[in-house]
């Protein structure tokens, strides 16, 4: 049976539920009277509607106290009043935001300062070291504690009574914390391993310059073939000179040699489903979050001991940066694991998440809870979480998981936290248009991007031009569909600077990301698998090839998904967040037998990295040098004109071979090639006729003798 119970919904409405409708107040002549007990103040009410049997609105005319014990007596009967939506107001952020504040565990040799927010409770303990120590409250519903001692090491929760009930939370604040997400660790970070420098991020003048491969890391180094001692953990990320049974080289030294500049890993921070101490039983992506300021367990050797997960994590970031590679990481701030049961929910309740009008939780991202940043103490957790990550981790840029369930604003002011550091910043997410609960003029959505120049979205445009409809599996794109899409292809490989093949993408080639395969959904092997099973498997490695050249010669940042350059296989699960190693992890034996692939990627990033005509960087330089070119249908060909040296380039998504009447006469070498064996770099056409093969991607090099005082930009020009 319910309780009898009064809400706060607005500044001036309550909302009393009563259990049976014989006790209605109704039958009663008595007017409500609201008490707040601890300062024997009352506060007028009146009747406003009767909503049904058991449903009543009461007005108050003077703004009621948050975060007190409040008793609504209506005849015989004494109901406990509560904050509920208020708390999703503007009055209420209004009054009680405290964005100033510094929130968690401040600890130094002597003392350590416990803080955190939450208005609307009644009480607050400090849990630690099997001690209680009672907390006092501001105006704003910040709760503090300054104790004295040396506390480093020591975990901690909070009681909280709120709503009537008391009960045991973390702090979200935590920076680590007791296996499995148990409780909350006091951090002196004066006691961490440091980083070597706080200047010893890999040098990049410009972010189109970055190439990044996205990671997950446990699938890196799990395999035993993989040679790495600590497999599956950061600390295995981290180890040079690692290699298979046979001498190919595996984990970080394989990443330095394929010459990608960013690594790219999925959610490192605190996720749920993976029993730390026994990983070996669970699997996960890492898109179940608990704790965001937080490395998880399951990635350190020593889960049970807090600063251990930390210092790893900041190894392997070392690693990283000595071999010249920045470290992306795979953000979700968009929802929590179970909204019942985080922290946020405990603390503020209905504050943290998106409601629609009618009382019905905001579900726009899936999983049962859509975070809503656009409130200040949501915005200022995430802010602050970012501050964190780059200044003690020294991580080089955030990918945003669902970017498009958050607000504009929010993202503008990660920006330009972003902008303050020395080294420029990555800043890249899912722009999908969710249906969460807020206006689509707010969201930072890929159809906004005008409005966030300095954040770059994933192409899913790019995507399914090239390989099919992503849900869609028996779908066809260029590369698999004999030059379906091939109207598009002018569009795609320009970064959308061509305004006549149509509106772009995003308004600006620096933002766009280009890829046709990640941890989502099949690889691009076993898409083909499913939509071309009819042909030849070396054609369908080829169709493969020609996907991932594509990324790689087009204007706008490339994205490559770890093994796709093995024709990495899930064995056909679209869906692999928790289908274990046997399905997720790399496989190194693959790496060694796909050899001949994997040096076909390496020069094609290579001559990325090589050419910045391949990496410009506005849409009028795009347009000056970027030219369309004739070749039999299909077949797409285009220019790139720069200051020594023209590239043309061919793309052949056909089983058949044709004659190709080059741009101009005279000495061309084939740079990069996908004919089996690779002829990469050593192959000379004379004159302006020459053919190319089945699903062919082939790319000729001119160099042109300077004149005297002209600059060579274009090997100047890189910061590689």
């Amino acid at each position: 049976m319910k309780k009898n119970i009064a809400w706060i919904d607005d500044v001036h409405l309550l909302t009393v539920i009563i259990d049976h409708i014989n006790n209605s107040p109704a039958y009663h002549k008595e007017d409500p009277v609201l008490f707040l007990e601890k300062k024997q103040k009352y506060f007028t009410v009146s009747f406003r509607e009767k909503m049904d049997d058991c449903t009543f609105l009461l007005e108050n005319k003077e703004e009621l106290p948050i975060g007190e014990e409040l008793v609504l007596r209506w005849g015989n009967q004494e109901i406990p009043v509560y904050p509920r939506a208020i708390v999703r107001t503007e009055w209420f952020d209004q009054h009680y935001a405290a964005p100033e504040m510094e929130f968690g565990a401040i600890c130094t040799d002597d003392s350590t300062i416990f803080t955190v927010w939450s208005p609307t409770a009644t009480a607050i303990n400090l849990v630690l070291n099997s001690e209680m120590y009672a907390m006092d409250k501001s105006e704003k519903g910040v709760w503090r504690i300054d104790l004295e001692g040396d506390w480093h090491g020591f975990a901690y929760e909070y009681e909280i009574t709120i709503n009537g009930v008391t009960q045991l939370v973390n702090d979200p604040y935590a920076k680590s914390m007791l296996a499995n997400s148990k409780k909350g660790v006091v951090v002196n970070f004066s006691r961490a391993d440091q980083a070597v420098s706080t200047r010893n991020r890999p040098a990049i003048s410009n972010l189109q310059d970055a190439i990044i491969y996205e990671l997950h890391v446990r699938d890196a180094t799990i395999q035993r073939e993989s040679g790495v001692l600590n497999r599956g953990k950061f600390l295995g990320l981290a180890e040079k000179d690692t290699a298979t049974p046979n001498g190919f080289s595996t984990g970080l030294s394989y990443l330095k040699e394929l010459g990608c500049t960013h690594v790219q890993l999925l959610p490192i921070n605190d996720f749920a489903r993976v029993d730390e101490l026994q990983p070996e039983k669970q699997y996960n992506w890492g898109y179940d979050p608990l704790y965001f300021q937080v490395p998880e367990g399951s990635y350190s050797v020593l889960p049970e001991k807090p600063m251990a997960r930390m210092n790893e994590f900041k190894a392997m970031i070392q690693a990283f940066h000595r071999e010249g590679i920045s470290v992306i990481i795979d953000v979700v701030y968009n929802h929590v694991f179970i909204m019942e049961e985080s922290p946020f929910e405990k603390l503020v309740p209905g504050y943290y998440f998106r409601y629609h009008q009618n009382g019905q939780l905001s579900n726009g991202t899936g999983v049962g809870n859509d975070m809503a940043t656009e409130r200040k103490m949501t915005r200022k957790f995430i802010l602050d979480t970012i501050d964190f990550m780059l200044q003690e981790y020294q991580v080089d840029g955030f990918r945003f998981d669902l970017m498009g369930a958050i607000d504009i604003e929010t993202m503008r002011q990660i920006e330009a936290r972003c902008k303050t550091e020395d080294t420029p910043i990555m800043l890249l997410g899912e722009g999908w248009d969710l249906p969460t609960a807020i206006p689509s003029e707010v969201k930072a959505t890929s159809f906004n991007s005008h409005r966030l120049q300095g954040i770059r979205f994933f192409n899913d445009f790019f995507r399914d031009s090239i390989k099919g409809n992503l849900f869609n599996d028996q779908d066809l794109g260029y590369i698999n569909g004999e030059g379906r899409f091939l109207e598009r292809m002018p569009k795609l490989m320009s970064g959308s600077a061509l305004e006549e093949y149509g509106d772009p993408f995003v308004s600006d080639v620096n933002q766009t990301v280009n890829y046709v395969e990640c941890h989502d959904n099949h690889t691009l092997w076993d898409r083909l698998q499913l939509t071309n099973k009819h042909i030849d498997e070396q054609e369908r490695k080829k169709m493969h090839q020609l996907a991932t050249g594509i990324v790689l010669l087009s204007q706008g940042v490339p994205f490559i998904h770890a093994g796709q350059e093995w024709f990495r296989s899930k064995q056909g699960h679209e869906n692999s967040y928790i289908s274990g190693d046997h399905i997720n992890q790399l496989d190194w034996n693959k790496r060694e037998l796909e050899k001949d692939n994997i040096e076909f990627v390496k020069a094609l990033i290579a001559l990325r990295k090589k050419y910045n005509v391949f990496r410009m960087t506005s849409k009028q330089e795009i347009r000056r040098r970027f030219h369309v070119i004739g070749a039999p249908h299909p077949v797409f060909g285009f220019a790139l004109l720069g200051e020594r040296n023209d590239f043309t380039i061919y793309i052949n998504p056909t089983s058949n071979k044709f004659d190709l009447h080059l741009p101009s006469s005279g000495k061309w070498n084939v740079a990069v090639t996908n004919n089996i064996p690779p002829k990469i770099g050593a192959q000379e056409i004379t004159g302006e006729f020459t053919f190319i093969n089945a699903y062919e991607l082939l790319v000729l090099q001119k160099t042109r003798k300077p004149a005297a005082q002209e600059v060579d930009v274009v090997s100047t020009g890189t910061a590689f």
